[in-house]
């Protein structure tokens, strides 16, 4: 299982830096709407679409990606300050803010297929496109972004296997522990820091280095939220994983589940500072 693991996360990595790098604007758009219309695909079996349902719902979030980036002017490399997309990433902000925290606390049961189509949508919709648009502006922001996510999973891993105590959220994960939450926190404003630095982003005061640590804590926070939603539904439908695409890490929606909550807050900031 380890070794399948290790190679399948080699093989992804080795494709993502490739797409991300080579693929022209349209070729990329292309790419993450596929993406896309494979985590519907999985988010259908989730939510109890028969296998019809679920591969009409895949093809049309596929095709609404992608009309929705030409529409956005995804497929052009002078993009790079979309703002049609500002409801697309405020609907999704306001999902994981507003609304999941509550349905966290309160473990909603999925809702019915109607329902379901239209959290899917917006589960998924948003950071594809984001994906999109990040890579635009920059495919190392869109790696940055993306590697933020990856710090904070392997910072709570192993902080949470060395000092874990209290269970975060035993009746959803009982793996993860508040102890592994603040270590990902901590992992991610050291980070965050270090990128700051690289990139010569100076703090000019400590008003400012206390905002962009908040900012980099709330940004943990969330990411741990998209992991939490998806194994309270996995665990709701009597599933391990969401898919079988992956050997060795399930499915596509359990690599990005994390990323579909975080991508889009990264999509509207980079808005918010090109006014």
């Amino acid at each position: 299982m380890l070794k399948a693991r290790v190679i399948t996360a080699l093989l992804l990595l080795g494709g993502l830096l490739a797409a991300v790098f080579l693929l022209p604007a349209v070729g990329w758009l292309a790419f993450v709407s596929v993406i896309c219309a494979a985590a519907a695909a999985e988010w259908g079996g989730i939510a109890g679409f028969s296998v019809t349902r679920r591969r009409v719902y895949a093809l049309l979030l596929g095709l609404l990606c992608m009309a929705g980036g030409l529409v956005a002017g995804l497929h052009r490399n002078d993009a790079v300050a979309p703002f049609s997309l500002v409801p697309v990433y405020a609907v999704s902000a306001l999902f994981w803010l507003l609304c999941v925290p509550f349905w966290l606390r309160a473990r909603w049961a999925m809702p019915g297929a109607g329902a379901a189509s239209i959290v899917g949508l917006v589960l998924l919709l948003p950071p594809s496109l984001a994906m999109a648009h990040l890579r635009l502006l920059s495919p190392w922001l869109l790696l940055g972004v993306m590697a933020a996510v990856w710090v904070a999973d392997i910072a709570a891993y192993f902080t949470g296997r060395a000092f874990g105590r209290r269970k975060l959220a035993p009746s959803i994960s009982p793996g993860k522990s508040w102890e592994g939450a603040y270590g990902a926190a901590v992992g991610v404003v050291i980070y965050g820091f270090i990128c700051f630095s690289y990139v010569g982003h100076a703090m000019a005061d400590v008003g400012s280095v206390v905002f962009a640590a908040a900012a980099l804590v709330a940004f943990t926070a969330v990411s741990i939220m998209g992991d939490l939603f998806e194994s309270m539904l996995k665990r709701q439908a009597g599933v391990k994983d969401s898919g079988t695409l992956l050997p060795g890490h399930g499915g596509i929606l359990d690599r990005i589940d994390s990323l579909t909550s975080t991508l889009p807050l990264a999509g509207l900031l980079a808005l918010w500072f090109a006014r």
